[in-house]
């Protein structure tokens, strides 16, 4: 058999399994590997400033089209920085393989330089996590991984390298080498058949569309069961943009923070509930007892783990979404079954509970901005935002009309996701426009991911809901604890003379003067006027476009020049400060803020 260096059998299985971009930083604990990358030239790489950046593009880019996302790092604290990223991606069902380099197998477990045992770290965030300590298990290792990211319940996979073991040679063939078949289960007959039963007898069926319909693929057979029946659609939160936004069978989107007014309506009248791929969390439920009420529910999902987890059907599936659908279809169709067009009361629900986006204030409204989006930008977008209220505010508001052009990530909520995750975005998809919406406070988590997508070239608009506050505390901490502390974010910048001056370091008891260099945040006013941290600047340092909007009439000639500039162009729009955002305990108990 053929002898090669382990790490070119690696790079040749990756190239074989459709692998086209890898995310990461190069270190001491990887380079063979790296080398390997070099030598063959066929797999493109981008070198970010943050390991936990290259993990969340390697996440945008899985999400936008579909298939694994792969990103790459040294050993110790490089391996370590995936972990956030790890979590969001096995959360959100999302396939990433994540390379890590190691010390040399003769330095494990004796506490060596950035030799920490990530296998162990990440077993408990990942669908499987390898270590491998003989070459010559290399090729099976990552087939095995691809098969295990893509079967069943999507997921990450985490491969630990160590360095002598990247330096090895094994014996491996690539052409007599290929991808591992991939099992998707199909549905019980007799369960569909039973599913149909249940839905063609309910008094007021919903379908609840929830993110595993979008990676399954399943988002066209599961409408036609839908339309087959006239039957209302909701969704989770993962599954905004799973239907049209303006389909006349669309109710609205489910829960207690992104939801719409129309979707909790809709759910709350239901009888019974079909939902498919849907975790059934506490941010879509709410009050569990409040969502259950008397309504009976079929729940579809490939995951076993997930039926009965949170609600315990009277009919669970554990089968492929898309293949449930299909054969709820046929089965359907089989029947000859007519349905009266119950659905065509949903347009007009929708459009009445539709809430306010038409201000005029100055500060901005943060709803304005939303509608300005709606407007502006035509349904081929891919938009993409993090947890906040921006996040909320985005999924109450946002109008999205086609799969997997909203990405979101929904079940860890990491702050500083979305700008990383754009660049994956827009990098899968290079002929899409790609907007991201980020808060003030989340874009300062991984903002130095701007200057990677100057540096390569990777346009895209970055919208910044400026209110100066970590806006989503500020409102729990106001309604729940009456209180407002360590939430605010503006601070007055200091004069240049200011800045050359050096502190002095006060005595213990010694109280701050508001003459010295350093003022702390008692100094402060609560309303203070200051901006803080600049965004034009910051993304003028990296080599992008930045401007700063105030006036509502200015947001959509700010976003006509971000798209026609062709490079990375951050929108810093300053908003009303105080705007609360509609949400609740109960998805019956929904306090509406206008």
């Amino acid at each position: 058999m053929p002898k090669m260096s382990s790490m070119d059998a690696t790079v040749n299985i990756l190239e074989s399994e459709g692998v086209k971009q890898i995310f990461g930083i190069p270190g001491a604990g990887i380079l063979p590997f790296y080398r390997s990358l070099k030598d063959r030239g066929a797999i493109r790489h981008m070198v970010t400033r943050h390991e936990e950046g290259a993990i969340h593009m390697a996440d945008g880019y899985a999400r936008a089209i579909g298939d694994v996302g792969v990103c790459a790092a040294t050993s110790g604290p490089g391996a370590s920085n995936f972990v956030t990223g790890l979590y969001t991606a096995y959360v959100d069902s999302i396939p990433i393989l994540a390379i890590t380099g190691q010390n040399v197998r003769a330095q494990l477990d004796r506490e060596a330089f950035q030799a920490v045992d990530i296998v162990e770290i990440v077993k408990s965030i990942t669908k499987k996590a390898y270590c491998v300590k003989d070459g010559a298990k290399i090729p099976w290792v990552f087939r095995e991984a691809f098969k295990i990211m893509k079967e069943g319940r999507p997921g990450p996979v985490l491969i630990d390298l160590p360095l002598d073991v990247q330096k090895e040679e094994i014996e491996y063939d690539p052409e007599t080498d290929g991808p591992l078949p991939i099992f998707r289960p199909a549905p019980n007959p007799k369960q569909v058949a039973k599913a149909v039963d249940m839905l063609t007898r309910a008094e007021k069926p919903v379908m609840l569309l929830g993110g595993g319909v979008i990676i399954a693929d399943a988002c066209k057979p599961f409408m036609e069961v839908a339309e087959a029946l006239q039957i209302p659609v909701v969704t989770s939160y993962m599954g905004k943009s799973g239907i049209s936004w303006n389909h006349p069978l669309m109710a609205g989107q489910v829960g207690i923070q992104c939801n719409t007014r129309s979707g909790n309506k809709i759910f709350l009248d239901s009888t019974l509930v079909l939902a498919v791929g849907a975790r059934f969390n506490d941010r879509h439920t709410g009050d569990i007892e409040v969502y259950k009420g008397d309504r009976q529910f079929i729940h579809v999902d490939i995951d076993p783990s997930q039926l009965g987890k949170n609600i315990m059907p009277d009919l669970g599936i554990c089968a492929d979404a898309k293949l449930t659908m299909q054969a709820l279809a046929k089965e359907i169709q089989s029947r000859g079954k007519k349905t009266d067009s119950i659905g065509l009361k949903i347009p007009q629900i929708r459009k009445s509970l539709e809430r306010k986006t038409d201000y005029d204030d100055i500060p901005i409204k943060p709803q304005r901005v939303f509608k300005e989006i709606n407007t502006f930008f035509d349904e081929e977008t891919v938009f993409v935002t993090c947890i906040g209220l921006n996040q909320i505010w985005s999924g109450q508001l946002q109008k999205i009309s086609k799969p997997r052009h909203y990405l979101d990530c929904g079940g860890a909520g990491p702050l500083g996701w979305d700008l990383p995750a754009s660049i994956g975005a827009k990098v899968a998809r290079p002929n899409k426009q790609v907007v991201t919406v980020v808060g003030d406070f989340g874009f300062q988590f991984c903002m130095e991911s701007l200057p990677v997508a100057v540096m390569y070239k990777v346009p895209f608009v970055c919208i910044v809901l400026n209110n100066g506050y970590l806006g989503l505390i500020r409102q729990a901490e106001k309604y729940i604890f009456d209180m407002e502390y360590e939430v605010q974010i503006w601070y007055d910048s200091l004069e240049k003379s200011q800045v050359l001056e050096q502190p002095r370091i006060k005595a213990a008891g010694e109280s701050t003067g508001s003459g010295d260099a350093f003022a702390g945040p008692e100094m402060l006013e609560p309303e203070n006027k200051g901006r803080g941290f600049d965004f034009v600047k910051f993304a003028e340092a990296c080599g992008a476009v930045g401007e700063r909007i105030t006036d509502p009439n200015e947001i959509k000639a700010a976003f006509k020049r971000g798209v026609e500039s062709g490079i990375p162009y951050v929108i810093d729009i300053i908003m009303e400060r105080q705007t609360d955002c509609s949400m609740g305990v109960a998805i019956d108990a929904i306090r509406e803020f206008e």
